[in-house]
């Protein structure tokens, strides 16, 4: 296993950029495109000096990618159909298994190649993570570093204790990657005590809780074909404006929710060019035809998540494991090592959790997003005042109350469920008592979730 973890690390420390790297072929420009949001360290404000961080859970959208499919490509949008924008992952450097002590790492160039036998340098696949998402992911980690090392000192400076760490992606290469990005950023490879190195936790597809999982759910798969019927009906309407202005680019189909392409495709299409300074056409970047596109799509993916029964089945899993590892910190206090869990997951993970908890801004999350769940704790009685040192010599602990605090977007967020006065720190409401918290997840997580997966009639009142 060092073996491997040793190989690991070289892996990781190679696909970050150097300055001898060369810049994409379709643009040069690197700079950060409003499609993408990373974790900003400048806009984390500070919790109140009474409450003390106990514990982070991060979930992240991975970096800018190539479009899922090729669409658009010939005139008159003539988007590229091939992006020659994955340069920094042709070239790395693993360990043979079984050779690390022998000798020095191999290294390893990978090509693409088309069809005809042709060798494209830097080409990316389809849905890859580009040099510019691996760019961005790893300044998320770089700003996790800024945030709980430098600004907090809630994090080892120089990881020790794997325990205190927990990184997991879900089983595809674009969140995989994304996560080693993550994992460098936070501790670069010289942040390391010895013969420590870091864990990444990938679950077969069937077991996997940060997206929705109808494979496991049978009754979640039915839920989402009756959505997926009902959704062009509902918005085929609210697209029939952009046929005038959108038609001639997707030879003269009309703009629809199952069209050809989908509009969820269109949608994929220009926020990955302009992610990467690829100029799209001008219709697309008018406010109005924007705002009507991202609407629809984003009615078709997520509305759904207004259903009670979508939320437990889809979300719950997720949820379960979260209220899980907050409950154990609060009951095991110190003898649980775990500070903070990373995740990297999709854009359907982060909008379900918002969604979810009733706070989705019904925008369409952005490459490098990232939503935080911070545990906080409150001693109403100061360790360092008399009767706290007096109850320290009792051997008692003083009262503690607990919060929580959710940030997506770089922003403290308010719960609905946490609005009432005494569900939230006085004052404070976008810090939820721990108990409101709580009371909100017992809704939305099945006691017996394989149980309600398999609950057959659709017309039940957990359907509504």
């Amino acid at each position: 296993m060092r073996k491997l973890a040793a190989a690991f690390i070289l892996y990781a420390a190679s696909l970050i950029p150097c300055s001898q790297s060369s810049s994409p072929d379709i643009s040069s420009n690197s700079t950060l495109h409003a499609t993408a949001m990373p974790l900003n360290p400048e806009l984390y404000e500070a919790a109140p000096t009474n409450l003390v961080l106990d514990q982070v859970h991060v979930y992240v959208r991975h970096g800018e990618r190539t479009p899922v499919s090729v669409r658009m490509d010939g005139p008159p949008a003539s988007i590229p159909g091939d992006w020659k924008l994955c340069k920094w992952s042709r070239q790395f450097r693993t360990s043979v298994l079984g050779t690390p002590e022998e000798g020095e790492p191999l290294y390893i160039q990978r090509i693409a190649q088309k069809r005809n036998g042709t060798i494209v340098d830097g080409l990316c696949m389809p849905g890859e993570l580009t040099d510019l998402g691996r760019e961005s992911t790893h300044n998320v980690g770089a700003s996790l570093r800024k945030i709980y090392i430098d600004r907090l000192a809630f994090l080892p400076d120089v990881l020790v204790h794997t325990e205190d760490v927990n990184f997991r992606s879900t089983n595809v290469p674009r969140t995989i990657d994304s996560l080693q990005h993550i994992i460098h950023g936070l501790y670069p490879a010289d942040k390391y005590a010895e013969n420590i190195h870091p864990q990444m936790i990938v679950r077969d597809h069937k077991e996997e809780n940060l997206f929705p999982n109808p494979s496991a759910c049978p009754r979640l798969r039915v839920i989402l074909k009756q959505f997926e019927k009902a959704a062009p009906v509902k918005y085929n309407k609210l697209l029939e404006p952009l046929d005038e202005k959108l038609s001639k680019y997707i030879d003269g189909n009309p703009v629809r929710i199952d069209g050809k392409p989908r509009a969820s495709g269109l949608m994929d299409t220009i926020m990955a060019a302009q992610a990467h300074g690829i100029d799209v056409p001008p219709e697309f970047k008018e406010p109005k035809v924007r705002g009507t596109l991202e609407s629809a799509v984003c009615g078709e993916w997520f509305d759904k998540y207004q259903s009670s029964e979508m939320r437990r089945l889809a979300v719950g899993p997720m949820l379960q494991e979260l209220r899980g590892r907050l409950e154990k910190k609060v009951e095991q206090g110190e003898k649980d090592p775990l500070k903070i869990a990373v995740h990297s997951c999709h854009d359907v993970s982060l909008a379900n959790l918002c969604n979810t908890l009733d706070v989705f801004d019904g925008k369409w999350p952005p490459f490098a997003g990232s939503i935080t769940f911070e545990l906080f704790r409150e001693q109403s009685t100061p360790p360092s005042s008399p009767f706290g040192l007096f109850q320290s010599l009792l051997g008692t602990r003083p009262q503690e109350k607990r919060y929580i605090r959710m940030r997506y977007r770089n922003q403290d967020l308010k719960l609905p469920a946490c609005a009432e006065e005494g569900k939230h720190l006085k004052g404070s409401p976008q810090f939820c008592t721990l108990s409101a918290f709580q009371e909100r997840m017992r809704e939305l997580v099945p006691e017996d979730w394989e149980k309600e997966c398999s609950f057959p009639n659709p017309g039940s009142e957990r359907s509504k």
